[in-house]
């Protein structure tokens, strides 16, 4: 397993400056937590030369550079402002598949690519990577408001879906391997992506996250307290309901699952971790009830539901005594996705 570092303490930083604003303090604008992706990682708060060096390595153009990192100016329908980079390797597939890889609060999408890697395993497989960016002063995904959380209702996930119909528009790519990944604020997005586009991904990844409609606020507010602290619990089915009732009409497939968090987490406690496996377990049709447990490394327990294989619909690995600062396994994701050749 990765053992790079994957969650930034950045995160601390902007849960603090939260709560000085909210009560009449100083404090910069932030938002709720924040996370970072393996490779060395979890420079989440990136530093100005992490930034740089992140921002050299970008083009600027429109056109497609293969091998290379390049902004995507305009791609459709944006209604929050995100940015968007592409990474489109030399070797890409005939109709190829594509990942959306979602950065940590206080990150970008440029510094999510430097510290992971799943450019290069796109080299090596030939798959596309969209890197989005938040472009809010939290530098978090809006995974909290009712427009963020309902099909085509506006804000992020309405930017990340036109980011996908732009790739399908310019390259050769199968629209039934499509796959979504993030960590911390990328993996609430996740959740909220294969909840109300279970027509668009195939599967997803999530890091250190929380169920759909879980962090659901009022007003402006991006955080949610009662979820982060591990105090929001429902049944199965009710989990079950939130994702089939975000897009009723839908009666298809639904997207593959992966899990993962640690046991010790004090931004987004552990029992979230629990509460999304009864939620998408719910959503297959499934019992919470592991068809299968084995120990991959030291530390992990892996869990999967529907199948003991390699292709179970949901497989979750807890890392024990781990907090936020989670490892990010970018080839334990491309595995469960089928990218590297296998199910």
């Amino acid at each position: 397993m990765n053992t790079r570092n994957a969650v930034t303490t950045g995160f601390i930083c902007a849960v603090l400056s939260l709560f000085l604003t909210a009560c009449g303090g100083s404090g910069a604008d932030s938002a709720p937590e924040a996370s970072s992706s393996s490779s060395a990682s979890s420079q989440s708060e990136s530093s100005e030369s992490s930034s740089s060096a992140s921002e050299s390595s970008s083009s600027s153009s429109d056109e497609a550079i293969s091998g290379e990192l390049f902004e995507v100016s305009d791609f459709g329908d944006n209604p929050s402002d995100l940015d968007m980079h592409l990474y489109v390797p030399e070797s890409l597939q005939n109709n190829a598949p594509v990942l959306l890889a979602v950065h940590y609060c206080t990150g970008t999408g440029p510094e999510f690519y430097q510290n992971t890697s799943y450019n290069t395993l796109a080299d090596s497989h030939g798959f596309i990577v969209i890197y989005p960016t938040a472009t809010r002063s939290s530098k978090c995904f809006d995974v909290a408001s009712s427009e963020a959380l309902t099909r085509d209702g506006g804000s992020d996930p309405v930017g990340l879906r036109s980011m996908i119909g732009y790739v399908e528009s310019h390259y050769n790519v199968d629209a039934g391997r499509i796959f979504v990944t993030g960590v911390s604020s990328g993996a609430m997005m996740t959740n909220v992506m294969l909840a109300l586009y279970p027509d668009v991904f195939k599967a997803g990844a999530f890091f250190a996250g929380v169920p759909y409609t879980c962090f659901a606020t009022t007003g402006d507010s991006e955080w949610n307290s009662e979820c982060a602290n591990g105090n929001v619990s429902k049944t199965a089915e009710e989990w079950g309901d939130l994702v089939r009732n975000a897009y009723p009409d839908f009666g298809g497939e639904r997207p593959r699952v992966q899990l993962w968090h640690g046991t010790a987490d004090d931004v987004l406690h552990y029992n979230n971790f629990d509460e999304a496996i009864k939620q998408w377990t719910d959503v297959h049709g499934l019992s919470q009830t592991p068809d299968y447990t084995d120990e991959p490394s030291e530390g992990a327990t892996r869990t999967r539901y529907g199948d003991s294989g390699s292709a179970a619909p949901v497989e979750a690995i807890s890392l024990e005594g781990v907090g936020h600062n989670l490892p990010v396994d970018e080839n334990e994701v491309i595995r469960f996705f089928g990218l590297d050749g296998g199910s």
